[in-house]
């Protein structure tokens, strides 16, 4: 890339000393063409104004003569005619040829004065001819010079012409790797440090450039490498997470597939001596089945929750008849423990996945029972806050130490562990609930106070506008 910038910079130093020498030379030689012409045109104004008329034009033009030899000039004088009248160069001037047909003279005639550039026949040199009328206007007076134009002075100025493009081309060399250098040096840094990244992507950090497209690329760069980093972190994190859960999942089944295969093998070896205990056992089998029935769909809601491309069936759904309904539900279980739920639903309705709503709210409200003191309470308030639907569920139970506070949304953790399988539960249920918050970019807020109760707070910005 340093190559290729150094190799256009030095084409675009020749290609701009090469314009500017050509409109030097255009316009240099446009100068000293009207500069010549002009002292020329002088020249003939000043001989017209010296002229008798009515005396020997040859011998007054022989006068003359000397000053034009010393400039290599010619002096002619032609008649309107072009007649040669007087010629400085030639002795019968009246054997030349007409002249009427000469560029200068026609221009003369037609204008009063006028030029031209051309070899002389005559001389075999190239000529610069400026003529104008006489002031009597019978002859037309012209003044013939030696003229190279731009050359003489090209090849007097071409030693100092070329040291000139020498120093620009060093200079502009010298320039030219410098800046090129400036460019490549910083993507150069940059590719250097993505090189050494093999697997540690550690916060890369870029000195600052003048060039803000290059600073652009290094924070691209920076922030690329932080995001990675912090990508591999999440999936490493994730892949703890799921690993733990396997095996929690799998501890957690464990116990009631034992369970459950232990009654099996005791109703296969006749332990069972009468219906009674026959009829205990299937109980307990029935019911280590329910927990593990539980426990696969509380896995298999966790699992959909997380996969967001799952399939969800987003429907209006009446916020107080879904409570309603969940607390119709728990009425039986509260009502075995004496908890009294007392209820505060707003009207209003919200879109959402009826499913993942029952969840959440069973979750919330059920934990809230299980969790209870004996003749405990449950406040359950609904409200809408402009487009947040708000659920408060509020118990006078046992409460949360504050070291589990945040840890209870984890999954299969339990505050107490032997209480939890007590009632029943899988330790999936607060995970579920901050999952269901998650989905729909909410929050969920928990207090709590040993021997007080706990209070959980729900905001979803789900709620349908009046």
């Amino acid at each position: 890339m340093r190559k290729a910038i150094l190799k256009k910079f030095i084409q675009l130093l020749f290609l701009a000393l090469a314009l500017n020498t050509f409109i030097f030379y255009v316009v240099t030689s446009s100068m000293l063409l009207k500069k010549t012409r002009s002292n020329m045109m002088f020249a003939l104004e000043t001989a017209d104004s010296l002229f008798d008329y009515s005396d020997d034009l040859q011998e007054q033009a022989g006068m003359l003569k000397k000053v034009a030899d010393m400039n290599q000039s010619r002096f002619t004088i032609v008649k309107k005619d072009g007649t040669v009248e007087v010629d400085t160069e030639v002795s019968n001037a009246a054997a030349m040829e007409n002249h009427m047909e000469r560029e200068e003279v026609k221009e003369a005639l037609q204008y009063g004065s006028g030029h031209s550039i051309r070899k002389s026949e005559t001389l075999g040199i190239q000529m610069l001819y400026v003529a104008r009328m006489s002031s009597n206007g019978e002859y037309i007076f012209r003044l013939a010079s030696p003229y190279s134009g731009m050359q003489e002075y090209l090849i007097m100025l071409l030693p100092a012409v070329l040291l000139s493009f020498a120093i620009a081309f060093f200079a502009s060399s010298m320039e030219a790797e410098r800046f090129s250098q400036s460019i490549t040096r910083p993507l150069q840094d940059i590719s250097r440090e993505m090189m050494k990244v093999d697997g540690d992507y550690a916060d890369l950090h870029f000195d600052r450039c003048p060039y803000q497209e290059i600073n652009v690329i290094a924070d691209t760069t920076t922030k690329m490498s932080r995001n990675v980093k912090e990508y591999l972190e999440r999936l490493e994190q994730e892949k703890q997470i799921r690993q733990e859960f396997f095996s929690n999942a799998s501890h957690e089944l464990k116990t009631p597939i034992t369970s459950i295969r232990g009654y099996v093998e005791l109703l296969e070896s006749g332990m069972a001596l009468n219906e009674e205990t026959t009829h205990d056992f299937l109980k307990r089998i029935k019911k280590e089945a329910m927990r593990m029935t539980s426990l696969v769909d509380d896995i298999l809601m966790i699992s959909r929750l997380e996969s967001r491309g799952a399939k969800t069936e987003i429907v209006t759904i009446q916020v107080a008849d879904l409570l309603e309904e969940t607390v119709s539900s728990l009425a039986t279980q509260a009502a075995e423990r004496g908890v009294v739920i007392h209820k505060q639903f707003e009207s209003f309705a919200i879109r959402a996945d009826l499913r993942q709503m029952n969840e959440l709210c069973m979750n919330l409200i059920g934990n809230a029972v299980k969790y209870n003191n004996t003749d405990g309470e449950i406040w359950v308030e609904a409200r809408r806050e402009n487009t947040d639907f708000v659920l408060t569920v509020r118990d006078s139970g046992v409460g949360i130490p504050q070291e589990s506070l945040n840890r209870i949304f984890e999954r299969f953790y339990r505050v107490d562990k032997g209480r939890s399988r007590k009632q029943g539960g899988t330790g999936l249920g607060l995970a579920i609930v901050k999952h269901v918050v998650n989905y729909y970019h909410g929050t969920v807020r928990v207090e709590s106070e040993i021997g007080k109760g706990s209070t959980f707070t729900v905001r979803l910005p789900v709620a349908v506008q009046p």
